[in-house]
């Protein structure tokens, strides 16, 4: 198999092929955003540091599809409320070697190039510029450091190199009426190039042959380098520019340069998995997913594992059977270092180091780590913050009003937030 041919290299499966594009790819991850609509929740910890899945940070999931997916040099791009996901990633992120061409590294606001911190997605790459030269990758992968899915870029990398594309935008196919409003839509032909962008439409660009479906993006893209070099210091050099990928550098490429759509795709080759968990709502609603028999994001696969850093703790234990005082989870995940002790735990994301106690009932909740949930408590519908120690005999989420003029955050929803804050406990966990 001829090496230099895509065609024949995808056609024939392309193993070598791919391993060569992925091998010859930075991958940069924009993981400095707030995350302003989860409140309470990013007050001291950037999104992508934010808890999910019983023992992972948001940032795993676009850090291992790299490692997966044979990517290997990785910046992680941070800024807002760093400390803990620094932290995360030295600890979890760091035994990559750079004598043998891999490594995960911290990029962040520093001033390189402006007296200015990060101004927009372009902008965190533009002031990098440095960092990419020295590498001089033949791609750059720029992806968020905020969304929960898993993807193997290696079939992004060659659509993008068979297309001819400078640019390639990575799509999620969503209904129309879903897309209106919520997400960045691109207008392309038959053959996915993209003719138009349209920053969340009323009336949203159907696909081609394919009606009452919009592309979506993903907010990932791949560069040739050089082009990549070439936007954004023309970018750089707009005050009119907000200096963002979404708003600026796409509108500006489509009607001069060959813009790609990718279609993210699951194995079967319906819509594939992808959550932005930006909201309290969407981001209880993703870990309830976990749950459930079948999931729709398996976390049990083998052949795509999820990495992280984890705390060495003892297994989760389950204590007390007496008729009023049976320590049980059912429909739920427990993870380590877990403690169910005389008490009820139902359809429930039980994160590392949760206690709780006896005659206490946990419903359709989140607990995040380090939990004391006292006795004789009972939750339903809640996010609960790491290190809460929720007092005995409290009752949250069955009475909206009396949750709220208890100074919990409630959504239209019904579901309920529970910060140490909002317990008159010291704030500051991460």
């Amino acid at each position: 198999m001829n090496e230099e041919t895509p065609s024949n290299a995808v056609a024939h499966g392309g193993p070598r092929y791919v391993s060569r594009l992925t091998r010859n790819t930075l991958a940069l991850v924009l993981a400095g955003g707030r995350g302003s609509r989860l409140y309470e929740l990013t007050n001291w910890r950037a999104k992508p540091a934010l808890y999910f899945g019983g023992q992972y940070r948001i940032i795993d999931f676009p850090l291992s599809n790299c490692v997966n997916s044979g990517i290997r040099r990785i910046g992680v791009l941070t800024q807002y409320k760093a400390h803990s996901l620094v932290r995360h990633l030295v600890r979890g992120w760091t035994h990559f070697k750079k004598e043998l061409g891999e490594f995960v590294e911290i990029l962040p606001a520093s001033q390189r190039f402006s007296e200015d911190w990060y101004q927009g997605t372009a902008d965190a790459i533009f002031q990098n510029l440095d960092i990419i030269r020295s590498e001089m990758p033949d791609y750059v992968l720029i992806l968020a450091g905020d969304h929960i899915y898993k993807m193997d870029y290696g079939p992004m990398l060659v659509s993008h190199v068979e297309s001819g594309a400078d640019m390639t935008v990575c799509c999620l196919e969503v209904p129309v009426e879903e897309a209106a409003g919520s997400y960045g839509v691109m207008q392309v032909d038959a053959q996915h190039r993209v003719l138009g962008f349209q920053e969340k439409p009323e009336q949203p660009a159907e696909i081609p042959g394919n009606p009452g479906q919009a592309l979506a993006s993903m907010g990932n893209y791949i560069f040739n380098t050089d082009f990549l070099f070439e936007c954004l210091i023309e970018d750089a050099s707009r005050p009119d520019s907000s200096h963002d990928f979404g708003h600026d550098i796409i509108p500006a490429l489509v009607d001069s340069h060959h813009v790609h759509a990718y279609p993210f795709r699951d194995a079967g080759g319906g819509r594939g998995y992808w959550r932005d968990v930006g909201t309290l709502d969407s981001f209880w609603k993703a870990n309830m997913e976990l749950v459930a028999t079948s999931p729709p994001l398996n976390l049990y696969e083998r052949d795509w594992p999820l990495w992280t850093y984890q705390e060495q703790l003892p297994p989760a234990k389950f204590v007390f059977n007496d008729e009023d005082r049976r320590g049980m989870a059912v429909d739920s995940m427990v993870s380590s270092g877990c403690i169910v002790s005389g008490s009820r735990v139902v359809r429930s994301v039980l994160f590392s180091g949760v206690r709780i106690n006896s005659w206490s009932e946990v419903s359709h909740s989140v607990i995040l780590r380090d939990v004391e949930v006292g006795r004789r408590v009972k939750l339903r519908n809640c996010i609960v913050d790491r290190g809460c120690v929720i007092p005995e005999g409290t009752v949250i989420g069955f009475d909206a009003n009396q949750d709220r003029e208890n100074g919990f955050r409630v959504t239209e929803s019904g579901l309920v937030l529970v910060t140490r804050g909002m317990l008159g406990q010291p704030e500051g966990y991460m």
